[in-house]
C-alpha cells in the first residue's frame, strides 16, 4: 500500500539520519474508501494525487507549528505492507482527515519510492499560508485564499538518492 508521509525538511533530515520514517504510530495519507468516495473518481493516479495533496496540507500544518522550519512542504511516498496502515474505526466524518491513516510502526526510509518537495520559488506562498493557516481554520476567507495559493505550486519529484542533497548533507 502506498502512503504519503507529511514532513518538513528538518523531519526529512532526521529520517535520513536515522534511516526511518516515523516512530510508529504516525499519521500518513493514502487512498482510503472515504477519500475515494469524496473524490468521486476511479482513476488510481488521480486518487493518489488527492492523497498526496492531503499530505501536502498536513506538511503545511507541520510548518505552521514550527516557525523555524524551512518554508517548503515535504511529502515522502512510501510503500508499506497491507495492514501496516489503518484508518480510524468508523466513517471519516471530518473533511480534514480524509485519506488519513495511521502507520503502526517505523518504516525504513529505504522503502521510500520518492520524495516530493516544494521548489524554492514556492517559499513565499508557503510561508504566507503557514502564517494564515490558523485564521483559515477559523473561517477567514482571506486567510483561506493564502492557504489555497499553495495549490498553485506543484511539489517536485525527487528520487530517494537525492535526499542527501535536499537536506544539505550531500
Amino acid at each position: 500500500m502506498r502512503v504519503y508521509v507529511p514532513l518538513t525538511l528538518s523531519g526529512l533530515a532526521e529520517a535520513h539520519r536515522t534511516g526511518e520514517l516515523g516512530t510508529g504510530p504516525f499519521a500518513a495519507y493514502a487512498v482510503t474508501p472515504a477519500l475515494r468516495e469524496w473524490y468521486a473518481s476511479d482513476d488510481v493516479e488521480e486518487l493518489e494525487y488527492a492523497a498526496l495533496s492531503r499530505a501536502a496540507l498536513a506538511s503545511l500544518r507541520l510548518l505552521a507549528a514550527d516557525p523555524g522550519a524551512a518554508r517548503r512542504r515535504v511529502v515522502v511516498a512510501v510503500d508499506v505492507p497491507e495492514g501496516a496502515a489503518a484508518t480510524a474505526p468508523g466513517p471519516e466524518a471530518d473533511p480534514a482527515t480524509l485519506g488519513e491513516v495511521s502507520v503502526a510502526a517505523a518504516v525504513p526510509l529505504a522503502k521510500a519510492a520518492a520524495v516530493h518537495v516544494d521548489a524554492d520559488d514556492a517559499q513565499a506562498d508557503v510561508a504566507a499560508a503557514a502564517d494564515a493557516l490558523e485564521a483559515a481554520d477559523g473561517g477567514d476567507g482571506g486567510a483561506q485564499s493564502a492557504v489555497d495559493a499553495t495549490e498553485d505550486h506543484e511539489l517536485l519529484w525527487f528520487a530517494t538518492q537525492e535526499i542527501a542533497n535536499l537536506v544539505g548533507q550531500g
